[in-house]
């Protein structure tokens, strides 16, 4: 009915352009290894598989919306939010939270969560932007901020609490690119 904006020419480049830029920082700092570069393509993955899903549809012709500017905009938090919405939330980023952990010098918790909180604000915001100027088919919602950090938090204590096991620290010290 309406002509929406193909998803995968706009994420494939930008998956290819994450995974790009991060394997040229490794050649950089002179720490490539074959284990940091399967960190930097699973970056890159992550990077066009969030956008697929939280930002797409965007249509190029819907006609005009008549609605208030906070029609998008879910700012109350946890009131009538879903505890399958949460879940999911939290299941999304808990992977930045890993892939971030591994990526940083110095991976401190207030570091990855600062990344996964900037991350979701970025998506949200995507979302507010595209479903008031574009037709795009979400709704920015605070609660989704809020429950992508709790993820990328959990991301972090899972790889924390493994990377105790001396056998899979050995493996995780494999990808940190420290």
């Amino acid at each position: 009915m309406f002509r929406e904006v193909p998803v995968l020419p706009v994420v494939l480049p930008l998956g290819a352009a994450v995974c790009l830029l991060l394997v040229w920082r490794l050649h950089r700092r002179r720490i490539f290894t074959w284990p940091r570069a399967a960190v930097a393509l699973a970056l890159g993955v992550y990077a066009g598989g969030i956008v697929a899903n939280t930002v797409f549809p965007i249509f190029l012709d819907k006609p005009a919306r008549s609605a208030e500017w906070d029609t998008y905009l879910a700012l109350t938090p946890i009131a009538g939010y879903g505890v399958a919405d949460a879940v999911t939330n939290v299941v999304v980023l808990a992977p930045l939270g890993v892939l971030v952990s591994l990526v940083l010098a110095r991976p401190t918790w207030w570091r990855v969560v600062a990344v996964a909180a900037a991350a979701s604000l970025g998506i949200e915001t995507t979302q507010y932007v595209t479903a008031l100027t574009l037709g795009g088919g979400h709704v920015a919602d605070v609660n989704d901020l809020l429950f992508n950090v709790v993820g990328g938090a959990l991301g972090l204590a899972v790889l924390a609490v493994l990377a105790r096991v001396p056998a899979v620290a050995r493996l995780v010290d494999r990808f940190r690119w420290r």
